[in-house]
C-alpha cells in the first residue's frame, strides 16, 4: 500500500523492461512492514543529470538505485563517492546526505563477488577474466581484486575502456597481475559476461566458450533471463555458474543498509520475490 509516507525509491535506468529490483524489493518491503517503495524510471541519457538532481528534490525520497546506462554518468554528478565508486568509475546507488549533499556508492561489484564466496568458489589468489569494462564490469573488476585475485585480464569492444579500467586497479592493487586487450578465456579461474550481450535473442556470445574450462567459475550480469545462451553454453561444458539475478539478491543486504532501511538476508528476498521474465 502507497501511502503520503511512503519512501520513494528511484530505480532510475532506461530502458526498464529488464528491471527486476522492483520484483524483489517491493515484496520484501511489504513482508516486512516497510513504507517504502521503489518506482521503475524511464529516464534516457540526455536527460538524466537534470533529472536525477530533481528526484533528489523530493521531500519523501529515500534514494535512487542508478542502472544503464547511467552508472557512469553519475559519478561525475555526485558531491561525496565510495572509494568502490572511485576504483570502478561507476555508481548504481545514490542517497541524500544530512547538507543535502548527494552520496554515492556501487554495490554491483560486491554484489557479485557474495554470490560467488557463497557458492564455495575461492578467489584469493585466481586469475579472472572480465568482459565488459563500463559501469558493471568495472564495479565487478574492482571488487574481485579486493578480494584477493592474483591476476584479472580485461577485455571491452572499446579497449580505450578496458586500459582506464586497468590503470585504476595497478594504482590501487600493484601487486595484482593486470592485462587487457584479448576475451579468450583459457587457462582462467572466473570468466564474467559484464556485457549487455545476451539481453536480446540472437546476440552473439562474449566470448569463445569452447575455450572454457569445465572447472571454470561463470558468471553472468544479464537479467533479463535466467539461463542466458551463455550461461546455457557454459553449464553445458559442466561450469559451476552464476546467474544475474544473483548478483542483485546478495547486493540488496548492503543496498537496504545504505538507504537507512531494515536489511535482510539473500534467503528471505528470494523466498518472497516476485520475479518473472
Amino acid at each position: 500500500m502507497i501511502r503520503g509516507t511512503t519512501s520513494v525509491i528511484a530505480h532510475i535506468g532506461f530502458p526498464t523492461f529488464a528491471f527486476k529490483a522492483p520484483m524483489i524489493y517491493n515484496p520484501y518491503f511489504e513482508h516486512a512492514g516497510i513504507d517504502a517503495v521503489v518506482v521503475p524510471m524511464g529516464c534516457q541519457a540526455e536527460d538524466f543529470p537534470t533529472f536525477l538532481r530533481s528526484v533528489f528534490k523530493l521531500t519523501n525520497i529515500g534514494g535512487a538505485l542508478i542502472t544503464m546506462p547511467h552508472k557512469v554518468t553519475t559519478v561525475a554528478l555526485l558531491d561525496e563517492a565510495s572509494p568502490t565508486v572511485q576504483i570502478a568509475g561507476s555508481c548504481n546507488a545514490v542517497r541524500r546526505g544530512p547538507g543535502g549533499q548527494l552520496q554515492g556508492d556501487m554495490f554491483d561489484g560486491e554484489g557479485f563477488v557474495r554470490g560467488v564466496l557463497r557458492k564455495g568458489f575461492a578467489l584469493q589468489g585466481k586469475r579472472a577474466l572480465v568482459v565488459g569494462s563500463g559501469g558493471v564490469g568495472s564495479a565487478i573488476a574492482a571488487s574481485l581484486a579486493g578480494a584477493g585475485l592474483g591476476g584479472i585480464a580485461l577485455f571491452d569492444m572499446h579497449d580505450a575502456s578496458a586500459q582506464a579500467l586497468g590503470g585504476r586497479l595497478k594504482q590501487h592493487y600493484p601487486d595484482m597481475e593486470v592485462t587487457t586487450g584479448s576475451n579468450d578465456p583459457a587457462g582462467f579461474d572466473i570468466v564474467v559476461n559484464a556485457t549487455p550481450m545476451g539481453m536480446n535473442e540472437g546476440d552473439a556470445l562474449p566470448m569463445d566458450v569452447s575455450r572454457i574450462a569445465p572447472t571454470t567459475f561463470v558468471g553472468e550480469v544479464v537479467m533479463k533471463s535466467e539461463m542466458t545462451a551463455f550461461l546455457a553454453a557454459a553449464k553445458a561444458r559442466g561450469c559451476p555458474t552464476q546467474i544475474g539475478t544473483d548478483m542483485l539478491f546478495e547486493q540488496i543486504p548492503a543496498y537496504l543498509e545504505f538507504f537507512g532501511l531494515p536489511t535482510t538476508t539473500p534467503e528471505v528476498l528470494r523466498s518472497v520475490a516476485k520475479l518473472s521474465y
